[in-house]
């Protein structure tokens, strides 16, 4: 509804009613208009809205936003109309080629319109064809020979023209996961922890077909929409229907029409990223969570949940089963398994017969690498490309260089407003800050001293610089968030990678969520020391998950698959663990070194952050919640800090953080519980952005 809220009109969602009120009726405010007279939100929905807020200790209001399309959030109804123009009787009688021989633009609008027929031609539409038509109509209205109508917006259209694929005939290991898959109908959580290449996605696919020949909806979420078109495409395909997606690359009105197909039941598949987690559901009967490991799946600003760990919590909600997929499952969802809360299903091998790839260490001491190609990296390369394979060469740093430095005084040039180096972007011959995007022109003298500087360290375009020299008669094609920022740039260039029309593909982790190329032969990691000295607990972890998605890429069809990493530190045990034993082997000894370290999942955290202009307020803040922590914890509460973050400043504001760790969820909560109302009233906090992170991912 629309209410009055000081001087200005706001749109309120009514959550629940009362017969009265501890306020005097004076100061009672009727509402302006009650804009949608049914409720837009099911009593189940509103329930894990009610639980998102209290778990992640975040208002209401902040996750009612979060949970509807922007449309509903600014007022417009639920089920809108669209102006669409129309042909009167009296247009139908007029003679047209008389009419265009004094007027012949209200003659060609007309001719338009009687074509459309009784249906009449959107009004956006007709901008489209005639951009001018609104000055050709205002005659015609006048006249009566057209007519203005406000119709109802087309539905979402689920039914494809072509028929639905046949289904793939399963390996044992696949046929084992989707018996188990089968077995209920009800709540159950299920890991399907799979090599890359193992089938996964089919298994899926027949247990997703299976729900909706009952009738039931299945809601999948992935990674980033962007960066996965063959799944959609696959879904399309093997499912005979259209999914409704949901993303943030759609308009608005795109998004509003598949959020209402999802609540009325017209779309049986809806696939989204992280914010799908609220979309309604009318008719749900599986929830799919793939590549589940993905940190993309916990919001990192505002609102700070996890859409995977809200998934299980929905379909226990609901009493629907939730499927986990990945290929490196993180330790949180290994332990669910070890202590049986979920159910591990194991696919060990890749199906078609494809081997997995063979991985070799480049030890960068003894053959330096130049512009970040050492010349066993490039010897391979040559060699798969004359077989007629295709290399990907792997690097997670978008730019020229990560560092423009004077090699006389050393000066490295910095970001004004960050504690962090600027990164060097040769083609717009500019230097960039990647965590507030402050840009300024690239200097070709020092600063300080003036003489001539140098780009240090190797990005995505130094890299597909250096090969283009290399190997000058193939085509390089580079993909990271700068390469295919226009719409329909990264279908394009996945296009062409699956095709076999990009020899070499040079990329960040773009490149390693879930795409199949045929002819990928050979993967090329070329800084893979960046993770093996990190101080998040979690950075082994991350590695050898990155490591593995990416490594899977090789070789997935008859040819067999190559991988080279280069490292500095090739005796690190880190190297041996994964190259002998695989993921399984690191997530086993990580999540042995977590329970003797008592780090998650063997503990629960929440991060308090707080940030401002003056360094002085950000840590007094944070010292009067660590005094209220103290004052309320028991002896199974740590308080680590407050501290300095690692990149102390960013955007302009210093930035302090305090971390709570408990052996006991319930007892971490009752504590948020009484802290974050206790700091609202604070007079430390006015000068200060703060927000509390439960289970976060990102701790330095």
């Amino acid at each position: 509804m629309r209410v009055p809220f000081g001087r200005r009109q706001a749109i309120g969602l009514v959550l629940g009613h009362s017969d009265e009120s501890a306020l005097p009726a004076g100061k009672l405010r009727r509402c302006t208009e009650i804009i949608d007279t049914t409720p837009i939100l099911s009593a189940a929905d509103l329930r894990l809205i009610r639980f998102t807020s209290d778990y992640y200790h975040h208002p209401i209001g902040e996750v009612v936003a979060a949970a509807l399309p922007a449309l509903l959030r600014h007022g417009k109804p639920l089920h809108p109309t669209v102006e669409t123009i129309g042909a009167t009787d009296a247009g139908e009688a007029t003679n047209v080629d008389t009419l265009a021989t004094r007027a012949p633009k209200q003659a060609e609008l007309l001719e338009l319109l009687l074509d459309a027929g009784v249906v009449g031609v959107e009004a956006d539409r007709l901008t489209e064809e005639l951009p001018n038509w609104r000055r050709a109509a205002a005659p015609l209205f006048k006249k009566g020979y057209i007519t203005r109508r406000d119709m109802p917006s087309d539905d979402f259209n689920e039914t494809l023209t072509n028929t639905a694929s046949r289904r793939l005939t399963l390996n044992e290991g696949q046929q084992r996961a989707l018996a188990a898959l089968r077995a209920s109908d009800t709540f159950g959580a299920y890991l399907i922890d799979g090599v890359t290449g193992s089938g996964k996605t089919e298994v899926y696919l027949q247990r997703m077909q299976d729900i909706i020949d009952r009738g039931k909806q299945v809601l999948v979420l992935a990674p980033e929409i962007g960066l996965t078109p063959q799944l959609i495409a696959r879904l399309r395909d093997r499912l005979g229907i259209e999914p409704a997606l949901l993303h943030s690359a759609l308009t608005d009105n795109e998004r509003l029409a598949a959020w209402r197909a999802a609540r009325s039941g017209a779309a049986r598949l809806v696939v989204g990223t992280r914010s799908a987690i609220f979309t309604p559901l009318n008719r749900p009967g599986l929830i799919i969570v793939d590549e589940e490991h993905d940190q993309s799946f916990k919001q990192q600003e505002g609102l700070r949940y996890s859409a995977r760990d809200l998934a299980i919590v929905r379909a226990k909600q609901l009493d629907v089963p939730v499927i986990l997929g990945s290929a490196t499952p993180t330790l949180e969802m290994l332990q669910h398994c070890q202590t049986g809360n979920y159910e591990h299903i194991r696919l060990p091998v890749r199906a078609g017969g494809a081997k997995p790839p063979t991985i070799h260490l480049i030890d960068t001491v003894r053959t330096p690498a130049t512009d970040g190609i050492s010349e066993p990296l490039s010897a391979a390369i040559e060699s798969h490309l004359s077989a007629g394979g295709q290399a990907l060469i792997f690097l997670n740093r978008r730019g020229f260089a990560p560092t423009l430095i004077c090699g006389s005084c050393g000066h490295i040039a910095g970001c004004e407003r960050c504690d962090s180096r600027l990164t060097v972007h040769a083609g717009k011959k500019q230097l960039r800050c990647h965590h507030c995007g402050a840009v300024r022109r690239l200097d070709s003298s020092c600063g300080e001293c003036g003489e001539p500087v140098k780009p240090l360290g190797e990005g995505t375009q130094r890299l597909e610089e250096a090969l283009c020299s290399r190997f000058p008669d193939h085509v390089i094609t580079r993909v990271d968030s700068d390469s295919t920022q226009r719409k329909g740039a990264m279908n394009e260039v996945l296009d062409r990678a699956t095709e076999g029309a990009a020899d070499i593909l040079v990329g960040t982790q773009m490149l390693s969520k879930g795409h199949h190329f045929p002819k990928l032969t050979l993967v090329g990691i070329v800084n893979a020391d960046q993770g093996l000295f990190g101080t998040d607990f979690r950075s082994a972890e991350r590695l050898a998950q990155s490591i593995v998605q990416v490594a899977g890429r090789a070789g997935r069809e008859s040819r067999a698959g190559e991988v080279l990493i280069q490292t500095a530190f090739p005796d690190n045990p880190f190297w041996s663990t994964l190259i002998e034993g695989g993921y399984r082997q690191v997530s086993e000894q990580a999540l042995a070194e977590r329970q003797v370290t008592r780090w998650p999942p063997f503990t629960r955290l929440a991060l308090l952050r707080a940030a401002a202009h003056r360094h002085s307020d950000a840590f007094r803040f944070l010292e009067d919640a660590k005094r209220i922590v103290a004052e309320n914890a028991d002896d199974r509460t740590r308080i680590l800090g407050p501290v300095d973050a690692p990149m102390a400043r960013k955007a302009g504001r210093y930035r302090v953080q305090l971390l709570l760790q408990s052996s006991d969820r319930h007892a971490l909560h009752k504590l948020l519980g009484v802290l974050r109302p206790t700091l609202e009233q604070q007079s430390s906090g006015r000068k200060v952005r703060w927000s509390i992170d439960v289970d976060p991912i990102e701790l330095f």
